[in-house]
C-alpha cells in the first residue's frame, strides 16, 4: 500500500491540534493506511499567541519548542510556503537560508492562522503584534517608569506614568489589566505611588464585549476598574505623536505610552496561494474544513471562513474554536480517506475565558440559554486551562 503524505502547514493552535487529530484518527481507523506526516512553520516553535501581553510585562516564555510538541512521528520544516500547485498536489518550500524545495502531497491542512492588525506607522504608539513588540513595550513603559522615579516635574511624571491601550477586545483587556498589576509593582519599587498610575482602555463602542450579554460586559467593567484599568467608551485613538494621545472626539491628552490592541485578520499569505478566499481574506471551505474547488486540500483555523452549516454562525478568531475544529478534521480526513461520509462542523458553546491580571479572571458560559459566570481565581484557572489546552501543554 501507498505511504500517503499529510502535510500540515501552520504550527498555531489549529496547525498542531490538527496534525494530533489526523494522525490519531488515520491510524487508529486505518491501522494498515501508512502515512507519512509533514508540520511546516516559520518558526522552530509554537508561539502561544493568545499570551503575547505576558512578555510586555513579566520574563515569561510563550515559545514551546515544536520537538517538545511533537518529539516523534512528525518530520518538522522550518521555512514559508511560497505556493501550493494544487493541479499537481505540490507546493514550494523556502528555507531560512532561502533554498527552495518541492514537497508533495495526499492531504493538505492550511492552518496558517491570523497576523494582528497594525495601525499605519504615522499612528505612533507600539503594537502588540509580535514577540519582539512585546518585548519592546516592556523596555519603553519600564524606561517610563525610570525616567519618573527621577522626574521633579509633576506634570510630567503623571504623562510618563500614563498608558493608553487602543482597542478593547479581549485581547485589550488582558493587556491593560496585565499592565495596571504589573506597572504599579515597579513603580512602587522605584519609589512611586503606585495610585498615580494611568491605563486607559479605548473602546470605540459602547460597552466591552460585545459577544457576551450586557450584565457580563458589565461585571467585566467593574473587575478592570478594581483592578485599576479606566474604561473609555465610544472613544478611538487616533495618533500617538510626542507625547500627546489623539482621540476621535478632538481631545488631546498627554500619554506615555499607546499599546495598540486591534484585533486580528486572517494571514494574508493565503491569497498568494492562489486558494480560493473570500472578500475579507479567509480561505472559503465547505462544512467539512475542504478547501473548495480542490482536492485533498482542507483548512481551519484563524484563516478559514469557518460557518456552521445549521445555524449560519460563523466561529470566532480564537484557540478554542481551534481544538475542536482540529478534532472535527481528523474524522474527516480519516473518513475521506475510507470514502465514508465525512462530520459536518457545529459550533462551540458560547463561551469566553478572559484574564484579568494575575490570579484574576472571568469565564462566562451560556447553557441551556443560561448565563454562568465564574470570577476571580476560579475563572483565572479556566482560563488558565484553555491556554494550556490551546497548545497542548498538559
Amino acid at each position: 500500500m501507498k505511504t500517503l503524505t499529510c502535510i500540515v502547514i501552520g504550527a498555531g493552535y489549529a496547525g498542531i491540534h490538527a496534525m494530533n487529530e489526523i494522525r490519531k484518527n488515520v491510524t487508529h481507523r486505518n491501522k494498515s493506511q501508512s502515512m507519512k506526516f509533514i508540520l511546516i512553520d516559520k518558526n522552530k516553535y509554537h508561539l502561544r499567541k493568545v499570551m503575547l501581553f505576558k512578555p510586555a510585562v513579566t520574563d515569561e516564555d510563550i515559545r514551546t519548542p515544536l520537538t517538545q510538541l511533537f518529539p516523534e512521528g512528525v518530520e518538522l520544516l522550518q521555512g514559508i510556503v511560497t505556493e501550493i500547485k494544487e493541479a499537481e498536489n505540490k507546493l514550494l518550500l523556502r528555507s531560512q537560508n532561502d533554498v527552495v524545495q518541492e514537497l508533495s502531497y495526499d492531504i493538505l491542512v492550511v492552518a496558517a492562522g491570523s497576523m494582528i492588525r497594525c495601525p499605519d506607522e504615522s499612528q505612533g504608539g507600539l503594537s502588540l503584534a509580535s514577540l519582539e513588540d512585546a518585548l519592546n513595550i516592556r523596555m519603553a513603559w519600564s524606561a517610563n517608569m525610570r525616567q519618573a522615579a527621577k522626574e521633579t516635574d509633576p506634570i510630567e511624571r503623571e504623562r510618563l506614568m500614563t498608558i493608553a491601550v487602543a482597542g478593547a477586545g479581549i485581547s485589550g483587556i488582558e493587556t491593560a489589566a496585565e499592565l495596571a498589576y504589573h506597572v504599579r509593582l515597579d513603580a512602587e519599587r522605584l519609589g512611586l505611588n503606585p495610585d498615580q498610575v494611568r491605563i486607559r482602555l479605548y473602546n470605540a463602542h459602547e460597552r466591552l464585549f460585545l459577544d457576551g450579554p450586557d450584565k457580563v460586559a458589565v461585571k467585566l467593567e467593574a473587575v478592570l476598574k478594581e483592578n485599576g484599568v479606566e474604561v473609555v467608551h465610544r472613544s478611538r485613538v487616533l495618533q500617538e505623536e510626542n507625547g500627546r494621545l489623539s482621540l476621535s472626539d478632538g481631545t488631546e491628552l498627554p500619554i506615555g505610552l499607546c499599546v495598540w490592541t486591534l484585533g486580528l485578520i486572517p494571514n494574508p499569505i493565503v491569497k498568494q496561494w492562489g486558494l480560493p478566499v473570500t472578500q475579507d481574506g479567509f480561505v472559503k471551505i465547505d462544512a467539512s474544513y475542504r478547501v473548495q474547488g480542490t482536492r485533498g486540500i482542507y483548512s481551519i483555523g484563524d484563516c478559514a471562513k469557518v460557518i456552521n452549516p445549521a445555524t449560519g454562525q460563523t466561529d470566532g478568531m480564537t484557540c478554542k474554536e481551534a481544538i475542536p475544529q482540529a478534532a472535527r478534521l481528523g474524522k474527516v480526513v480519516a473518513a475521506d480517506l475510507e470514502g465514508h461520509p465525512a462530520p459536518t462542523h457545529t459550533s462551540y458553546m458560547d463561551s469566553f475565558s478572559i484574564g484579568i491580571g494575575p490570579k484574576n479572571g472571568l469565564t462566562w458560559v451560556n447553557k441551556w440559554g443560561i448565563d454562568f459566570m465564574i470570577t476571580g481565581k476560579m475563572g483565572y484557572r479556566i482560563k488558565q486551562l484553555v491556554w494550556n489546552l490551546g497548545s497542548s501543554i498538559k
